[in-house]
This record gives C-alpha cells, structure tokens and sequence, in this order.
C-alpha cells in the first residue's frame, strides 16, 4: 500500500539544515522541564444542569461554572454534552480511514476539495514547524456530495454532517450562556455564528521519532469565538498557566471547550483566550477533531463595556492581520495588534 504519512522528516531536517533569515517563536519553552506539570485541576463541568429551565438554580449553577471557567481558566472539559458515545466512536473511525488513504491521494487529487494540509508552509525555523495532517473543512461545504470526490469516503459525509450538527448547536449554546452572562439578552448572540465561515478540523500528529520536543501544533491562541475539541486519549495539548505549561489529561467522552480571541476581546478580557500547543508522541499517533465557532467576516467585535481594552475591528480584518503576521513573521501575534 502507497505511503499515508506526509514527508514531515524531509520538511523538518531541510529547516534545520537551512533556517531562514527570520525571527523565531519567542516562546520556545520546549526544553525546560520545569515549565511543565500535569493538569488535575482543568474545570470538569457535567452540562447536565443546563437541561432545566432558564431561571432554574441547577441551569444557573452551571453557568456560572462554565463563566467562571472561561475566566480563570479559558479552558475547559464538558461531560453530558448531549454527543452520544456512538457518534464519536462512529466519526473517530471516519477520520481514521480518511488519514490512512495514501499520501498522493490527500494532497493531489482534490480529496474534500483540496482541504488538505501538511506541515506548516510558512514555518522558516523547526520552532515554527507543525508535525501534523489536516483537513479544514467549512460547514457549508459537509452536505456536498461533490465534496467527498471518491466513493471510498461516502460513508464519511452522513457521519460528518450529523457530527457537525451536534457541536454546532454545544458551540451555541456554550456562546449564549458566555454572552448573557456579559450583560446580552437571550438571543442577542446570534452572530458569534456564520455558517460559512465556522468550520471543522480533522487532525492527525503522527507518531515522531525524532523527539517528543517537537511541536506537533506550534503554540497560538484560537481565532474564534470558541473551539470545542473532540481528542483520542494519546494526550499531548498543553496549555499555559501563568508562567507554566500544563499537560491536559483526556478524559474518555468529555470534550474540551476553550475560549477564542473573539470572545477574549469581546468580553474586554473577562473571559481569556489561553495559548496552547500540542507535543508529539515517539510511539502513538493521535486523532483530534475541532470545530471552530467564527462569526462572519464584516462581524464587528466590540467590547460589551467602556473603556474598551481593544478597538473596534471585523473579524475579516482580524484575520487578514493574522495571516500577514504569519507569513511575515512566522508567528502570530493577535490581539495585541488591536490594543488602544
């Protein structure tokens, strides 16, 4: 059988040998150990409360745990989400079979409409390098027969739409509970939400021999409103703490919410967006799947109160400037460029 993985070596040991002209990440903490300890402390909320009645003291509760979370932490993992045990375990095996078609296949023949990435193009050092696969996948385009392009991966696009579906109307319901508690009225929340810009992430690090130092994800924050993460228990995303890096333990089930810029700037830095990475395993590959809450390009971001923190922008806007920070600089820089 054809070989499945990206040449990610080949990649990686040519930015090694010939590193650009360029600055590096400025948060290269990799080898220093003692930036690093395991998570036990990361919010476990059960959204079981949020199945009662608005005013009812079990839905408050809740709410408050998720606000509260999204402020001291800007992480956090959720049980009884309403994804059924099935549905995950049914898109897990999916998104196997996806990755494991051959290399060729993924990256030339238009595969989900050339939604395919590998590595980090714009990486000019190893710092910047990302040891990963993935498809970026727009809500709009999940119902499209035409998308899926082979028969192999017909049984993909019914699982996916019922998967999106699900976490779609979670990512709601987790922005509705963040806006109101901002001073929001019930339904004013509406455009954290554009279907045509929101969109899912299949991720696939492969196992690296090189060494467990390497970035399987280069450390960032999200760009969004919010993300919700559906991971494997291979484990690897790490999060910063204040000055410390912490290891996030996957919980069998749970999937993991964290706040984006969007929100961060919004809420006028109540709610935080937190900056994280993923590590690699030498032995395991590991599977994630994130769905990405994006309002629409000529939304406008705006703090719920005075003074605002940040300027006025649209999220159109906010990601142009990411992108040319990127590609200029090798990083992104973010919210910082929209401080008054």
């Amino acid at each position: 059988m054809p070989e499945s993985n990206p040449p990610l070596l080949r990649h990686y040991e040519a930015l090694l040998r010939h590193p650009a002209e360029l600055p590096a990440l400025d948060c290269d903490e990799r080898q220093s150990g003692a930036f690093m300890e395991e998570c036990g402390q990361l919010p476990l909320i059960d959204l079981n409360g949020l199945k009662y009645h608005h005013a009812n003291k079990e839905r408050l509760a809740c709410s408050a745990r998720i606000c509260r979370a999204s402020s001291e932490w800007g992480f956090f993992q959720v049980i009884n989400h309403g994804i059924s045990s099935e549905l995950l375990r049914k898109m897990k095996r999916e998104q196997v079979k996806l990755f494991q078609a051959p290399f060729e296949m993924k990256a030339s023949r238009g595969l989900l409409n050339n939604s395919y990435t590998w590595g980090t193009t714009t990486a000019t050092s190893p710092n910047q390098f990302s040891w990963s696969e993935a498809f970026h996948i727009p809500l709009t385009e999940i119902s499209e027969e035409t998308y899926y392009g082979d028969q192999y991966f017909s049984s993909l696009r019914e699982v996916m739409k019922e998967f999106a579906a699900a976490m779609s109307k979670l990512a709601r319901l987790l922005a509705e509970i963040l806006s109101e508690n901002l001073g929001s009225q019930k339904g004013e929340s509406e455009d954290v939400c554009d279907e045509s810009t929101c969109f899912l992430r299949l991720n696939r690090y492969p196992a690296c021999q090189i060494s467990p130092e390497v970035f399987g994800l280069v450390p960032h924050t999200d760009s969004d409103f919010l993300t919700i993460l559906c991971q494997d228990q291979v484990g690897g995303l790490q999060l910063k703490k204040g000055s410390k890096w912490v290891a996030v333990k996957p919980i069998q089930d749970a999937l993991l919410v964290n706040i984006g810029d969007l929100f961060q700037a919004r809420s006028n830095d109540v709610y935080k967006s937190v900056e994280h990475k993923v590590m690699v395993n030498r032995k395991t590959e590991r599977y994630s799947i994130a769905y990405f809450l994006c309002p629409s390009y000529d939304s406008l971001i705006a703090s719920f109160k005075e003074p605002s923190i940040y300027r006025k922008f649209t999220f159109g806007e906010y990601r142009k400037r990411v992108q040319e920070d990127v590609k200029k600089t090798g990083y992104k820089v973010g919210l910082q460029r929209f401080l008054l």
